[in-house]
């Protein structure tokens, strides 16, 4: 039999060349990554012109600056509580989040959650390219198809070549980007870029922008649930979880909350409604020329980011693929899943051209509907009812415990879900029309909790049902299964499947 899996069970990443894993686990002697990065590495991963974007939103409403910015601090950590816990689970499992998903969905019911985190992970970039394409037209009047296509393959090759190559990639943007977004944030506290002439302050606050910038906030660190323990999972298993939690929250929530912050006083004193063009309006405010030097670096530091979104979509591909018809993890597998993701990410940067900040908008708050149900059945099984206990080799076949279809998460997913929808307040930012409004959201004159509704019901659903799931009888396959097992894992599923 032809195992699923085996394909690269080589040595040791060696930091060159294509990264040999994908949707396989990692074995202890290739856990090379160190704990430090963990940090620097989530800080870059908000510290960017799009974070700035989303602290477009709530001005945009006629919230001031400081309302804005304290939502969005909030909100950010409010999300980036989800996704550090999720991020614990990498160097535990040594897995891509969504194989370990398929303990609450099956084999092949994972296809659920992976239809909406596949979603999340193109959309994220379909809106990220938007955002260059405008910006880069505006300061420096280049072509939006050819700033779509370059940045798209530079995302790409940097997503098939992984895990290794990212995390410099990401070191190097954060020494190149961290200087800029300094000295813009001193330069708009000290006055510069804006005078007399500038639009005065808004100076309102209303519930329902201040919950629509804390929800819309918070779902974007949530957006990162699916995948942040992609880039744990080559932590050595001991890392200890409260230390790697503690850095992944530090990192995200506070470049999430300065750049929100930076921002809405962007949105307030200058009337920005591009990042880009509000970034070169102070950078040339400062001295000539160097706003295009801001624009220049922020979007050569952003790259690594589309790449993350790639690289997670890649896995979930596969992940999604193997799940009907077995494949062999390879590096000419990762490749072509790299290449067509792209070429649809680039289509529909194509086709979605118009108001990015609009665009964000929506997109988020569709990203949050789609992501709650699952960040909390996956959490709840995780840290309340099996309590990271797993048998990993099971997770690679039909056959194993955790089956093909696991009622259980699906059915949590789907309630959770709709208990959302009558709270649903889904809105065109662009032309303010609705798209649709659930009954309570309309006696809620806009205030938007279906999120806080998601969470709730799916996980306290997901807690009742997995009551009834045999602990003992997994604990004994788990406790059967050796570290020889795990290292010659094709020959292991083998033998489950006979």
């Amino acid at each position: 039999m032809d195992a699923p899996h085996s394909a690269s069970l080589a040595g040791p990443e060696s930091g060159r060349g294509i990264e040999s894993r994908s949707i396989d686990y990692i074995p202890g002697h290739e856990r090379h990554a160190k704990l430090r990065s963990q940090g620097p590495f989530w800080f870059l991963g908000n510290l960017h012109f799009f974070t700035i974007s989303i602290g477009f939103v709530g001005p945009g409403m006629g919230l001031s600056a400081a309302w804005t910015a304290l939502a969005g601090a909030l909100g950010v950590m409010f999300g980036t509580v989800f996704m550090a816990f999720h991020g614990s689970q990498g160097p535990e499992m040594g897995l891509p989040q969504m194989i370990q998903s398929r303990a609450q969905f099956g084999y092949r019911g994972v296809a659920l959650a992976l239809a909406a985190t596949l979603f999340v992970f193109v959309g994220f970039n379909v809106v990220n390219v938007s955002l260059i394409m405008g910006g880069l037209n505006l300061v420096f009047g280049l072509d939006p198809a050819a700033v779509a296509i370059a940045v798209v393959v530079a995302g790409g090759l940097l997503a098939i070549y992984g895990h290794d190559l990212m995390h410099r990639a990401f070191k190097w943007a954060l020494m190149a980007t961290l200087p800029l977004y300094a000295l813009a944030t001193v330069a708009l506290a000290l006055g510069v870029g804006h005078g007399p002439a500038a639009a005065p302050a808004y100076p309102g606050f209303s519930w329902v922008a201040f919950l629509t910038q804390f929800a819309i906030s918070a779902s974007y660190n949530i957006s990162y649930a699916p995948y942040v323990s992609d880039y744990s999972r080559y932590l050595p298993r001991d890392t200890r979880r409260a230390r790697l939690i503690a850095a992944i929250f530090l990192g995200a929530s506070l470049s999430g909350a300065w750049m929100i912050g930076l921002g809405a006083w962007l949105a307030q004193r200058l009337q920005a409604s591009d990042a880009l063009v509000a970034l070169n309006d102070v950078g040339s405010a400062l001295y000539p020329g160097l706003g295009r030097v801001f624009v220049i670096v922020s979007v050569a530091g952003f790259l690594p980011v589309i790449a993350l979104n790639t690289y997670s979509a890649m896995l979930t591909l596969l992940t999604a693929v193997d799940s009907f018809r077995r494949i062999r993890p390879t590096r000419g597998a990762r490749v072509a899943a790299v290449l067509a993701i792209s070429g649809v990410l680039l289509a529909c940067a194509l086709l979605a051209r118009g108001n990015g900040i609009a665009l964000l908008s929506t997109f988020l708050v569709l990203l949050l509907y789609f992501l709650v149900p699952w960040t909390a059945v996956n959490l709840v099984d995780y840290f309340l009812v099996r309590k990271g206990r797993y048998a990993i080799p099971h997770f690679f076949t039909p056959k194993g415990i955790y089956g093909a279809w696991q009622a259980r998460g699906i059915a949590a997913y789907l309630i959770g879900f709709a208990s959302m929808v009558p709270f649903f307040h889904i809105v065109d930012a662009a032309s303010g029309q609705a798209i649709f409004v659930g009954y309570v959201a309309q006696r809620m004159h806009g205030v938007d909790i279906a999120w806080l509704v998601g969470l709730l019901v799916a996980g306290s659903v997901y807690l009742a049902l997995g009551r009834s799931i045999d602990l003992r009888a997994e604990e004994r396959v788990i406790a059967g299964i050796r570290d020889s097992d795990l290292a010659s894992m094709a020959q292991h599923i083998a033998e489950i499947e006979q």
